[in-house]
C-alpha cells in the first residue's frame, strides 16, 4: 500500500499550486495535500463480516488577498482541477469580510531548526488475510473465556498510513508520514434477563508495540463479564473515581475552554482564566509535542510553527491557553503553535495506580464508561450517564449501571485529591485515574 504514496509528487504539487497562486494575485498563500491508505477487517463469529479499503488524498487551499481569506478544497488532484481551485479561491477571496487578524504565521515564527524523527511511521506487513485471522482469533479468545459470552460484535484489526503535506508562501515546505493501527474487540455476556456489553483496544503507532490479540479479546471479554449483576443505586453526593480510559477525557473540558478559538470568541468556561487558580496545588499539565511514537507528537503546528515543551498548567494555576496565530492575534497574544489542537498532555500523578486508589475510598463510584455528551462549555455544567463499580471500604462490591454524575467543572477541578500514574498511552492526554472527592450521583 506504501508504495501508492509519492512523497515527491504531493511536494512538488503543493509548490506548483502556491506559486501559481501567487500569479494568480495572491498576497499570501498556504496550501496541505493528505493522503491516507489503509484497510480495516471485521470479523464476526468466526467469519469475515467486512474489509474496509480507504485510500482517499485532498488539497486544501487557502489564499490570502487584501486581509481577505478565500478557501477551497478537492479531491482531483488533475492539472485542470488545480487550476479551477485557485481560481475559485481567489474568487471567494473577494466576496469574504476583511479581517486584520488573517494572513499566514508570522515568518519569524515558523520552524527554523531541522524536523527531526519522531518515530511516527512504523510500516505494518501484514496482509488483508492476515488481518482476518488475527480478528477471528481475538474474538474467539473472548467468546472462549465463559459459556455466558453470549454474543459478539465481532473483533477488529486495522491498519493505515497517511501523510500530510503542508506548505505556505513563506517559503516553507514539509511533509510527515504517520502510521496507525489497532486492534480491538466487543462482545456480550448474559446472565439470565441480563446483557451487559463491553470492549477492549490496543492501538499504536507502532505494530510492535500493539498488546496480544487474544489479550486483547480475553480482556473485552473479562470486561464484559465484570458488568454481570449491575443494579441501580440511591441517588447520594460520594467520591467519583474516573478509569485512566476516561479521565483525560474530564480534564479535556478544560483544555477546550482554553483554547484560543473558545477564549475569543467569549464561549469558555474558563474565560479570562490565564493565572487562576483552577485545580488543586499538584496537579500540572505539561505539554510536550516532542515524544516519540505519541499520538500528538509534531515539531511543527497547523501554521507551520515551531511547537516546543511548556507546562499549560502549574501547581494548579492557568499558565497558557492553545494559541494558533489567528486566534493569538485576536487576543492580542502569541503564538503557542497549537494550530490544529494541544500535542500530547502529561498529568503526572501522586499516587501509583487506580488500585492504589481504591484502596483508600471508605465509599464511591468508580466509572468506567460514560454516556451523552452532556458538558456545557460556556458554564461548565457537567451531567454524564455512567456504569462502573461501587467501592465500600477500599473493594469494589458490585457493578453499577444506569446513574448520572453531575456537577460543574469549575468545582470538580477544585475536588480532585488523587490522579494515578496509570495513564492510557492510547490517548493526546496522559493521565491516569482520577479522583474527585464529591460528585453527585443520581440513581434510584
Amino acid at each position: 500500500m506504501r508504495k501508492e504514496i509519492n512523497q515527491d509528487d504531493l511536494e512538488l504539487i503543493v509548490q506548483k499550486v502556491i506559486q501559481q497562486a501567487l500569479v494568480s494575485g495572491a498576497d499570501q498563500v498556504e496550501a496541505c495535500i493528505s493522503h491516507n491508505i489503509g484497510f480495516d477487517v471485521n470479523a464476526r463469529m468466526g467469519e469475515v463480516e467486512s474489509i474496509e479499503y480507504t485510500n482517499g488524498r485532498g488539497l486544501n487551499l487557502t489564499i490570502y488577498k487584501d486581509l481577505k481569506k478565500g478557501s477551497v478544497s478537492t479531491t482531483d488532484l488533475s492539472e485542470s482541477s488545480l487550476t479551477e481551485t485557485i481560481k475559485r479561491a481567489c474568487s471567494f477571496a473577494k466576496y469574504t469580510n476583511k479581517d486584520n487578524c488573517s494572513g499566514l504565521a508570522n515568518k519569524d515564527d515558523m520552524i527554523q531548526s531541522e524536523v527531526k524523527d519522531l518515530e511516527l511511521d512504523h510500516n505494518w506487513k501484514i496482509s488483508v488475510e492476515e488481518a482476518t485471522q488475527l480478528a477471528i482469533e481475538c474474538e474467539a479468545a473472548a467468546l472462549s473465556l465463559d459459556p455466558k459470552i453470549i454474543n459478539s460484535e465481532g473483533g477488529s484489526v486495522s491498519s493505515s498510513t497517511s501523510i500530510r503535506v503542508y506548505g505556505n508562501s513563506h517559503n516553507f515546505l514539509d511533509s510527515q508520514m504517520r502510521t496507525s493501527h489497532g486492534i480491538g474487540c466487543v462482545v456480550l455476556a448474559g446472565e439470565k434477563n441480563e446483557k451487559q456489553r463491553d470492549y477492549w483496544s490496543s492501538s499504536s503507532r507502532d505494530p510492535d508495540d500493539l498488546e496480544d490479540h487474544e489479550a486483547v479479546g480475553k480482556k473485552a471479554g473479562e470486561r464484559a463479564l465484570d458488568r454481570l449483576g449491575s443494579k441501580k443505586i440511591d441517588t447520594t453526593e460520594a467520591p467519583v473515581l474516573f478509569s485512566p480510559e476516561l479521565s483525560g477525557g474530564f480534564i479535556g473540558h478544560a483544555v477546550s475552554a482554553l483554547s484560543g478559538t473558545a477564549q475569543y470568541r467569549k464561549a469558555s468556561f474558563l474565560l479570562d482564566a490565564m493565572g487562576n487558580k483552577i485545580f488543586p496545588d499538584f496537579l500540572s499539565i505539561k505539554e510536550r509535542p516532542h515524544i516519540p511514537k505519541g499520538w500528538a507528537s509534531k515539531f511543527y503546528d497547523g501554521d507551520g510553527v515551531g511547537t516546543y515543551d511548556r507546562d499549560v498548567v502549574h501547581q494548579g494555576k492557568i499558565g497558557g491557553y492553545f494559541l494558533s496565530s489567528y486566534s493569538a492575534r485576536r487576543l492580542n497574544m502569541t503564538t503557542t503553535g497549537n494550530a490544529g489542537g494541544h500535542h500530547n498532555l502529561i498529568i503526572p500523578g501522586n499516587i501509583s495506580d487506580q488500585e492504589a486508589i481504591i484502596s483508600t475510598m471508605k465509599r464511591g463510584l468508580l466509572v468506567q464508561e460514560l454516556i451523552g455528551q452532556g458538558v456545557n462549555n460556556v458554564t461548565g455544567d457537567y451531567s454524564r450517564g455512567a456504569a462502573g463499580f461501587w467501592i465500600e471500604d477500599g473493594r469494589i462490591v458490585h457493578p453499577v449501571h444506569e446513574v448520572t454524575i453531575s456537577g460543574n467543572l469549575i468545582d470538580l477541578y477544585q475536588k480532585i485529591s488523587m490522579i494515578g500514574n496509570d495513564y492510557d498511552d492510547r490517548d493526546r492526554i496522559y493521565c491516569g485515574a482520577l479522583l474527585v472527592d464529591e460528585m453527585r450521583i443520581a440513581g434510584n
